[in-house]
């Protein structure tokens, strides 16, 4: 079988080759692009470019205008060393051939290992940008999955084929959350983009948030912050069509991207060299459109194939929730989960802000009795919430009211719930709840069934 696989790789990439190729040159080198003539009549927006100079590759790049006689490439690298009159021949857009042999590896945007090993091809190259599927033929979210985490067990479910957004500040425990779900979330791969990621933070996350356990069942795509904007925004789409292969195989994918953020500002840049005007508060307005396309990427696949769960991460700064990037995910996607740095900074991780937090998988994901359980939580974190400040000054007489008493009598426990790490399962969470509940239910029962 491994033979017979290798062999249709290899016809794969000869059916790819061609023996002639146009050759255009070098016209002009302006404003971080480059512009070359002789081939705009042969290439496409998104094709390939690779720039020679003796038969020795000089630069790499990307098509992103067409004009006249001429086109514009975006390098994917530094100018330096680029002349007038260097040989320019075109390619065609980039593709991948993810297979089994890609789980527990590093990849970069291409595709190439950057884990120091060889890495084998599928037989079957496919497309960074492709259409989801047919939403007339594709199935309804499915069935709940158990993450490991309390608090996505019970009060913020995420089911199979769900979108769900994470928004967090700088530092407040995002890339560990993100980890804690691939490790513990029920999947069979994991795929994981590394957008514009810190070089140090890659290899922190693989060995030590990730862990072995994590990356045996995962795939790691990454493009760290020093590499071009051509290359960052490739790292989401690359990572995409990682994802979708397996779906297509008819397994169970978890998606996490981080970060979105990150994807939007490699495409500004592109799209300003492009030409677009940056005008949806400095960026362009086919942000919308880029952000959009790849979530519908995810989700719940035909009935031949799997399904794609996704977590897309969001680095809110000053957290603006209504920064046009968090805007634009928040309308697309099917929940959203919000990281409060006042949480963070009272030592509790997840440092999930449950009030702002919303799974829209919510009520069909959880029975009758959990929807109920779930309401008298929220009831109750939401009472503490909104006196915290004249209960934590002193102002608050014990007494006054029976809602506020509960409250302060059950809030140090749902703190401590929320922070779990728990793999036992959906049903061992709400135990845990009911039993944190029926401890205050002799004081108050009037409340809880109010």
């Amino acid at each position: 079988m491994n033979r017979e696989n290798t062999l249709l790789t290899m016809r794969s990439q000869l059916t790819r080759l061609r023996p002639v190729r146009s050759v255009g040159r070098v016209s002009g080198v302006t404003g971080g692009v480059v512009i070359i003539t002789g081939l705009a009549d042969q290439a496409c927006i998104g094709d390939r470019i690779k720039v020679m100079r003796e038969d020795a590759e000089v630069l790499k790049g990307e098509v992103v205008q067409l004009a006249g006689s001429t086109l514009t490439m975006l390098p994917d690298g530094e100018l330096e060393g680029i002349a007038l009159g260097d040989r320019a021949t075109v390619h065609s857009a980039a593709m991948v051939a993810p297979c089994d042999a890609w789980i527990g590896r590093i990849v970069d945007p291409d595709g190439q290992p950057l884990d120091g090993r060889n890495l084998r091809n599928g037989f079957a190259a496919r497309p960074l940008r492709a259409s989801p599927p047919p939403p007339a033929q594709r199935r309804a979210m499915g069935e709940r999955l158990s993450t490991g985490l309390a608090a996505f067990n019970t009060v913020l479910p995420i089911v199979k084929g769900q979108r769900i957004g994470l928004f967090a500040g700088s530092g407040v425990g995002k890339s560990s959350l993100l980890g804690a779900l691939a490790q513990h979330m029920q999947a069979d791969v994991v795929v994981i983009a590394m957008i514009g990621e810190r070089g140090r933070e890659v290899r922190h996350f693989v060995d030590s948030v990730l862990g072995e356990e994590g990356l045996k069942r995962s795939v790691v795509v990454a493009a760290t912050s020093d590499q071009s904007a051509l290359v960052r925004r490739r790292c989401a789409w690359t990572a995409m069509a990682v994802a979708e292969h397996f779906r297509d195989e008819g397994k169970s994918v978890l998606f996490l991207a981080d970060s979105i953020t990150r994807f939007a500002e490699a495409h500004r840049e592109v799209a300003v060299a492009a030409g677009e005007a940056p005008v949806l508060r400095g960026h362009p307005p086919s942000t919308s459109h880029l952000i959009m396309s790849l979530c519908e990427r995810a989700g719940p696949g035909t009935e031949e194939q799997g399904d794609i769960t996704g977590v897309f991460s969001v680095l809110v700064a000053g957290s603006d929730m209504d920064e046009p990037i968090a805007d634009v995910l928040r309308g697309v996607l099917d929940g959203h989960v919000v990281l409060d740095r006042t949480i963070a900074e009272r030592g509790r991780y997840p440092a999930v802000d449950l009030l702002k937090s919303v799974s829209r998988s919510l009520p069909a994901a959880a029975t009758p009795e959990q929807n109920e359980t779930i309401q008298k939580m929220r009831k109750i974190v939401s009472v503490y919430e909104r006196n915290e400040m004249m209960i934590t000054a002193g102002l608050y007489a014990q007494g006054s009211d029976p809602e506020i008493d509960l409250a302060i009598q059950l809030w140090p426990e749902f703190e401590g719930f929320l922070a779990k790490l728990d793999t036992q399962g959906i049903d061992h969470c709400f135990d845990q709840i009911n039993l944190i509940l029926r401890r205050a239910q002799s004081k108050s029962s009037q409340v809880l069934t109010r």
